[in-house]
């Protein structure tokens, strides 16, 4: 309720639906996110791999 603004549960019961698409969207595009995130802290500033860090799976 607090993220979305509602003032009252009935209005976020109303506003709760979310369809398989849009959570797939919300899902990659966290994804990409964190997969930028791994990549840029496996870079040391010279732009050769840090293998101190554990590697993905």
């Amino acid at each position: 309720m607090v993220r979305a603004g509602q003032s009252s549960e009935r209005a976020a019961l109303m506003y709760q639906h979310s369809d398989e698409e849009r959570q797939q969207e919300v899902a990659a595009g966290l994804d990409e996110l964190v997969q930028r995130q791994r990549k840029a802290a496996r870079e040391k500033p010279d732009g050769q791999p840090d293998t101190d860090l554990a590697r993905d799976a």
